[in-house]
């Protein structure tokens, strides 16, 4: 691209970010939606507002070839929100592409497969999230950013903030996760985080300011299922299941 080319997509790309935000759009949905613009502009080279309905049609059979039909669907949705709120224009997009509904029955740990779980995690913080996780039946998200303020010991219950929807909601908490917690956080007793980063020493752990890296608890997490020997299409997929009181040894 030229130079005025460059500053055409900046201009148009910055009046994206803003309609999403406005919209109050999640982080997740601005950096998905933000990426199929960038994507799009690296395949042809120029700012996207120049594109043919033909050009786009050519564009995803080769994203269909390359990417998941969830990147189609993801990558779709974000154009079709850069046309409409950004280029003021209309085109029916499920005439270019409609990803394909794929019908499946998502694989659930059970119970006794959740304790083994849990039971074989060596790692305290590790094992802690994961009882946490599922006593409480949390996104993988919700848990990673509980904090220390939303547990309600004397009531036995946890808030759970800006859940799936941007919205609140209340959550028993079992006895065995209150102990779970409260022995984590007497190792890293951080003022805010219940599972901080932990990154350094310990007092680097006191300071962090964010919350354990999602990637590194699926990693973990696939560890521990290979070395149970769990077989399941997506084992390191945290489910929200609640389970009934599952037995936690701290040692």
């Amino acid at each position: 691209m030229n130079t005025s080319e460059v500053n055409r997509f900046n201009e148009l790309y910055e009046r994206h970010l803003k309609t999403l935000k406005l919209q109050g759009k999640a982080q997740k949905t601005i950096d998905a939606y933000s990426r199929a613009i960038r994507r799009v502009r690296d395949y042809f080279d120029c700012c996207p507002d120049k594109l043919e309905p033909e050009q786009l049609e050519n564009y995803f059979a080769d994203l269909v070839e390359s990417h998941s039909w969830s990147t189609v669907k993801i990558d779709r949705l974000g154009l079709q929100h850069f046309w409409k709120y950004v280029l003021k224009k209309e085109w029916n997009w499920l005439n270019i592409v409609k990803p394909r509904k794929v019908k499946t029955i998502p694989d659930i740990l059970t119970p006794n497969e959740v304790e083994k779980l849990i039971g074989a995690t060596r790692k305290l913080r590790y094992r802690v999230f994961l009882l946490t996780t599922y006593s409480m039946g949390l996104r993988l998200g919700e848990a990673l950013s509980l904090q220390v303020r939303d547990v309600d010991a004397a009531r036995k219950i946890v808030h759970i903030r800006r859940g799936k929807g941007h919205k609140d909601r209340l959550i028993p908490l079992p006895e065995r996760t209150l102990i779970g917690l409260r022995e984590l956080w007497k190792r890293h007793q951080h003022p805010k985080l219940l599972f901080p980063n932990a990154k350094g020493s310990l007092e680097t752990i006191r300071e962090a300011k964010s919350h354990m890296d999602r990637g590194g608890v699926q990693n973990a997490m696939k560890v521990v299922v290979a070395d149970c020997g769990i077989k399941k299409k997506s084992p390191y997929t945290l489910c929200a299941t609640v389970l009934p009181p599952i037995c936690l040894k701290m040692a």
